[in-house]
């Protein structure tokens, strides 16, 4: 339990540059205590005394503004920046080394049974105010940018932008949706028109050219 702690704290020196010390981080910072909370919330949820696991989890919502449902799964070394507004559904998962910022939710879409939140790899960064919604996987080393809405599952190494959030790149290479175009299957609306209108234009050119064939 202390070497958790201990982790956890050296891990929001690493991240935040604003941390001056560990007791500092261990009194003072929102993200720190709901986590530790939370497991304590979590200890009751998974021996079915989910009254009392629900109560905690309440308090802290009241106390640091961040709702950790008591079922959800949080891996090691999870930093939470500033942390207001957070809200985590209680079958998600979160995998190590995960940083979060405000306003993020990892949600359900209330269709869905069972399993209804996402999956958060290790080692992934959501940035402010992004949404998260259903029961997919989020692969290790991605990056949500902030305010996008995910909506389906984001490759490993991926950073996803937008709304509805789309890949734009993976392990640093930029991703392009108007190439190649029979190989890949997209879903973003834009990225679906772009493809179109690319498709026109070749189609257009051939039309051209046999126009030009028939005047010779």
């Amino acid at each position: 339990m202390f070497k958790e702690l201990r982790d956890t704290l050296n891990a929001y020196k690493a991240r935040d540059p604003a941390a001056r010390s560990s007791l500092e981080i261990f009194l003072l910072y929102p993200g720190v205590r709901a986590i530790r909370r939370h497991r304590c919330a979590n200890w009751f949820y998974r021996r079915n005394l989910k009254f009392i696991a629900r109560w905690i989890s309440n308090g802290t919502r009241r106390r640091t503004g961040i709702e950790i449902h008591p079922g959800a799964k949080i891996g090691k070394r999870l930093v939470i920046d500033h942390g207001m507004g957070i809200v985590i559904g209680e079958t998600t998962e979160i995998g190590d080394d995960v940083l979060i910022y405000q306003g993020v939710t990892l949600g359900g879409t209330g269709k869905d049974k069972g399993k209804r939140h996402p999956t958060i790899g290790s080692n992934v960064m959501i940035g402010s105010g992004a949404k998260v919604l259903g029961p997919f996987k989020v692969g290790d080393g991605a990056r949500i940018a902030a305010n996008a809405v995910v909506l389906e599952e984001i490759p490993p190494g991926s950073t996803a932008v937008g709304v509805p959030a789309r890949v734009v790149r993976i392990k640093g290479e930029k991703v392009d949706y108007v190439s190649e175009v029979d190989q890949i299957s997209v879903t973003d609306p834009i990225a679906t028109e772009l493809i179109a209108l690319r498709q026109e234009v070749k189609r257009l050119a051939k039309l051209l050219e046999a126009q030009k064939d028939e005047a010779v």
